[in-house]
């Protein structure tokens, strides 16, 4: 079969998505329409707010489906009018069966780690959480249970001591853009053997959801984790702990491995250039930061307007 008549139909909503989209467009894969998110309100206009993907694919004059709920009939009923042989999914909604079974060829979803490990939501923000030295991408085609299908290609990508999870997300949307491209062309040209996933690992690491009490820092924590979590949360939803009563949000810190005469979590600056607070072997020395109500902004410029309690 010819890459031109593979009709495949893609799935996606943020930028994440818009990079693999992007790559199968230039590669000549005929796209024969992009499901994305519905248009949400925002800001204080409550403007409505189109996805990344479906900006990108309202350039490209590609057909667009922004359905409310993917079980509705009439959705299932236009994704069959497209007589897709293969649909792809990056970074979107958990589909029900009815939709990924549909096209002969499956449905394949890129999926941001080296499958098994971090299985779930979050598996860039848990790879840099965990200090993990190297992370990857997988393509792999979709069954019932989440990120579990049979692997298709995958990459290695390593994590650098100082990366954030931000830095990592764009060097992989791009890897994973062209992994995705090498894999539909094996699936065209039937050279991709698939490769079952072990189902079950004492060692296998999860990565689910990001919730609040995830990102509050524990300051009674060594100096590694705790630096570690800020690099996994940043530049969103970002680490925080409080001052004076409000929420500090810290985006870039740095490690100080001194000897410590407080308890973790007390503070000490010198009003000027640095703000540091007291962690379980040392100093966490905060450099990019945002006050509940403030704007972003480096430590020098915050101290220069802050008055301590």
């Amino acid at each position: 079969m010819n890459k031109t008549d593979v009709r495949i139909v893609f799935m996606g909503t943020p930028e994440f998505a818009v990079a693999s989209l992007s790559a199968l467009v230039d590669a000549g894969y005929n796209i024969v329409g992009v499901v994305t998110a519905p248009d949400k309100p925002s800001g204080r206009g409550m403007k409505l707010n189109e996805s990344a993907v479906k900006k990108y694919a309202a350039e490209k004059g590609l057909h667009i489906l922004q359905p409310p709920k993917l079980k509705a009939p009439e959705f299932i009923e236009a994704l069959q009018q497209l007589n897709a042989h293969l649909q792809i999914v990056v970074a979107f909604r958990m589909l029900p069966e009815v939709v990924w079974n549909m096209p002969p060829m499956g449905t394949i979803n890129v999926h941001g780690s080296l499958l098994p490990q971090y299985r779930g939501a979050a598996p860039i923000n848990w790879a840099v959480i965990n200090g993990e030295k190297e992370t990857g991408v997988t393509t792999f085609k979709l069954k019932h249970e989440i990120d579990t299908g049979n692997i298709l290609l995958q990459e290695k990508i390593p994590i650098a001591e100082n990366e954030t999870a931000g830095e990592v997300h764009d060097r992989m949307k791009e890897i994973g853009a062209q992994l995705l491209v090498k894999t539909v062309n094996g699936l065209v040209n039937e050279t991709i053997t698939e490769q079952e996933q072990p189902q079950s690992s004492a060692e296998l690491r999860h990565a689910p959801k990001i919730f609040t009490d995830t990102c509050k820092i524990n300051w009674n924590k060594n100096a590694d984790e705790i630096y570690n979590l800020i690099r996994g949360l940043a530049p969103y939803p970002a680490a925080f702990t409080m001052l004076n009563n409000k929420t500090l949000k810290i985006f870039s810190a740095k490690k100080l491995k001194q000897p410590v005469s407080t308890s973790p979590g007390e503070y000490a600056t010198d009003g000027k250039t640095w703000l540091r607070f007291v962690c379980n072997d040392g100093w966490i020395e905060v450099l990019d930061i945002q006050l509940e109500g403030k704007k972003r902004m480096n430590i020098g410029d915050f101290l220069r307007g802050y008055r301590f309690e």
